[in-house]
């Protein structure tokens, strides 16, 4: 499975951007899905999941603010982020375990700064 992640960028305070994650060599539509993110010198952190049903859970920073979704006619996952903070600046990885293996993506840069 590759997992290629885009939609990053620099935006200002209270902002919005879309990532997404395109799957590629399997359907993904029978697993579940997550949204990491990860900073200089910290570990990287679960940011949110859905599964193959469409249940979806946010760390409590990001609820009401984020949300995932998934299209599994397109083997693609989103993280829709709202109401950016600059504590949410971190680069966004996209994840899936299939089979017992880990796959991530190469990671998208997610910039909050006025």
């Amino acid at each position: 499975v590759q997992l290629v992640e885009s939609g990053g960028g620099l935006v200002q305070p209270g902002g919005s951007l879309k990532l997404s994650c395109a799957a590629s060599g399997s359907s993904i539509r029978f697993y579940a899905m997550n949204w990491y993110r990860q900073t200089p010198g910290k570990q990287r952190e679960l940011v949110a999941g859905i599964s193959s049903a469409g249940s979806t859970n946010y760390v409590d920073s990001v609820k009401g603010r984020f949300t995932i979704s998934r299209d599994n006619a397109r083997d693609t996952v989103y993280l829709q982020l709202n109401s950016l903070k600059p504590e949410d600046t971190a680069v966004y990885y996209c994840n899936t375990v299939v089979l017992g293996v880990r796959y991530w993506g190469q990671g998208t840069q997610v910039t909050v700064s006025s």
